[in-house]
C-alpha cells in the first residue's frame, strides 16, 4: 500500500495546461509557444487575450486591434492584430479554438472538452475583457457578445481529427455578423478616446477595423468549407 501510494500520481493521466496572456503568447514568449505547438506533445495552452499588456500598465501588443489606443499606440493602432489562431492551424496537427464565454458559454465548454481529449497540442484563445478597455467590467459579458456579433471576434474550433472523417477541420460557431464593428467599438474608451484629439484619423481607423473584420470573416468562411484529404500511403 505504501509503495502504491508513492506511485499513484504516476498512474493517473496528466492534464497539462499552460496559461498566459497575449503579451506572453503573441509577443515576448511566442518563440517558445510556437516550439511547443510544433511538436506533437499532448499539451494544452490557454491564452487569456486582453489585447493589451494588462499587467504592466496597458501597452500595445501584437494582439491589440486596429483603432485601439494604448501606451506606445496613443494615436490608435493602425495595423491588424496578429492572428495567432490561424498561424497555429497552419501546422495542421494543432487543435485550435477561439472562444468568448460571454457570447456562447456552451461553445467555450465544448472547446475545453475537445482540447482536453485531443492527443496532441491544443490552443484555446479566450476573449478576456480588461479594465484597460475603458468600460464597466460588469458589462464584460455583454461586450463579448457584441464582439462576436460584429464579427470582430469570430468563434471557431479547428479539430484535426475531423479530417479522417472526411469533414472540414474548421467549424465556425458564430454566424454572419449581425451588427457593425462600429457598434462594438463605440462602447470602449480605448476606441473612443482618439475621437477627441483627431476625429479624422479616428474615423479612418474605424473604417479599417470594419474592413479587417469583414475580410477575416470572409476568409474563415471559405476555410471552413475546405476539405483536406489524408495523404494516401505509397503503394
Amino acid at each position: 500500500a505504501t509503495v502504491l501510494s508513492q506511485l499513484a500520481d504516476a498512474l493517473v493521466k496528466k492534464s497539462v495546461w499552460i496559461v498566459g496572456g497575449d503579451g506572453w503568447a503573441y509577443d515576448i514568449g511566442y518563440g517558445g509557444l510556437d516550439h511547443v505547438l510544433s511538436m506533437k506533445r499532448d499539451v494544452n495552452v490557454l491564452i487569456l487575450d486582453t489585447e493589451v499588456y494588462s499587467n504592466t500598465g496597458g501597452q500595445a501588443s501584437k494582439a491589440t486591434p486596429i483603432g485601439a489606443s494604448a501606451k506606445f499606440a496613443s494615436a490608435g493602432k493602425e495595423v491588424a492584430k496578429k492572428d495567432i489562431g490561424l498561424m497555429a492551424m497552419a501546422y495542421r496537427h494543432v487543435y485550435v479554438a477561439h472562444v468568448a464565454f460571454g457570447a456562447k458559454d456552451v461553445q467555450t465548454v465544448k472547446a475545453f472538452q475537445e482540447a482536453e481529449s485531443y492527443d496532441g497540442p491544443s490552443l484555446i484563445i479566450a476573449y478576456s475583457h480588461c479594465i484597460a478597455h475603458g468600460y464597466d467590467m460588469a458589462y464584460g459579458a455583454e461586450q463579448q457578445k457584441l464582439a462576436v456579433d460584429s464579427g470582430v471576434w469570430p468563434l471557431y474550433r479547428y479539430d484535426p481529427r475531423r479530417v479522417a472523417q472526411g469533414q472540414p477541420p474548421l467549424v465556425l460557431d458564430s454566424g454572419d455578423p449581425k451588427i457593425s464593428a462600429r457598434q462594438y467599438m463605440r462602447n470602449e474608451t480605448r476606441f473612443r478616446m482618439l475621437t477627441q484629439s483627431d476625429e479624422g484619423r479616428a474615423e479612418g481607423l474605424r473604417k479599417l477595423a470594419s474592413e479587417d473584420s469583414k475580410a477575416r470573416w470572409s476568409f474563415y468562411s471559405q476555410l471552413a468549407a475546405m476539405h483536406y484529404s489524408e495523404t494516401p500511403e505509397e503503394k
